[in-house]
């Protein structure tokens, strides 16, 4: 993959982010940084950090994806906070080992996949009588990525 000063300001802002952000979120987060990169650049060069294999990408509840930079070269499994958006990197070992058996079992290969983990966090979690999701959902200028 080339590198563009677009996909460097992209991959940078990225590296900041300490959650998964949309490519909508991290537009902003550039355009307040003085960034003139374009939302449509983001999604297109998001999709193809993608495809290499330097971000991990999840979906939130109503469907849009979210991204994280990848910091190693092997994908991650997270545990996503419905309600805050905090993210937890999880030990997926037996995913890994049972997907590695299904290409041995099947005569697939290049199995891709997929898991998904959602819940809420201590910091979200009701006390007795509250309602779930004591902090506000996922917002645009919530503090996930340092300046």
């Amino acid at each position: 993959m080339r590198s563009t000063r677009q996909r460097r300001a992209v991959l940078d802002t990225l590296g900041r982010c300490r959650d998964f952000v949309s490519a909508q979120e991290l537009h902003a987060l550039m355009a307040g940084a003085g960034s003139t990169v374009g939302l449509t650049t983001v999604y297109r060069t998001l999709r193809e950090l993608d495809r290499a294999g330097l971000v991990d990408v999840v979906r939130d509840e109503g469907g849009e994806r979210l991204y994280l930079r990848r910091p190693t070269a092997e994908h991650r499994h997270y545990l996503i906070c419905r309600c805050c958006g905090r993210s937890q990197p999880v030990d997926a070992e037996a995913v890994e080992q049972w997907a590695a058996r299904l290409i041995e079992v099947t005569g697939f290969a290049e199995l891709e996949h997929t898991l998904e983990l959602s819940g809420v966090c201590a910091r979200c979690r009701p006390g007795e009588g509250d309602e779930p999701c004591r902090q506000e959902p996922r917002l645009v200028d919530r503090p996930t990525c340092t300046p």
